[in-house]
């Protein structure tokens, strides 16, 4: 849950619902998890998760989290990556995505893979979120 500490500092608001989570939360998610494990010093360590939901041939990511001593190393991309490469080969078409409007790495990342704006609207008390889609990449 660091990496959404990182997230509360960058858009001011330190009550944001994935703060919240705990195991049991995360587990009775109705999303779908893929984590990215760094072998260092002979151990595998989670530095990097993913999450997304399914309706028909839309996906919504859910979550992105890296933790804060493996930003910067390609890890959302690759996890975002493999979401969508995965997800078209099983028919998906639209891919949308939420961040915070000040998240700028966030906002980089998917614009990097994509995604354009569709909507900036604002949830109480007052924090802007931001709205991303793509469609699927036809080959």
């Amino acid at each position: 849950m660091a990496s959404y500490r990182v997230e509360a500092d960058l858009i001011g608001f330190d009550d944001i619902p994935p703060l919240k989570d705990g195991i049991q939360s995360i587990r009775e998610a109705e999303e779908t998890f893929y984590g990215f494990f760094v072998d260092e010093n002979e151990e595998s360590t989670l530095a990097g998760a993913i999450s997304y939901s399914r309706e028909g041939c839309t996906v919504t990511i859910c979550r992105m989290m890296v933790h804060p001593n493996y930003f910067r190393r390609g890890i959302a991309g690759s996890l975002l990556q493999h979401i969508l490469m995965d997800q078209q080969l099983s028919g998906a078409t639209r891919f949308i995505v939420s961040t915070g409007t000040d998240n700028l790495p966030a906002i980089q990342l998917y614009e990097s893979f994509g995604f354009a704006l569709r909507r900036v609207f604002t949830v109480p008390p007052g924090v802007s979120l931001t709205t991303f889609e793509r469609p699927a990449i036809i080959s």
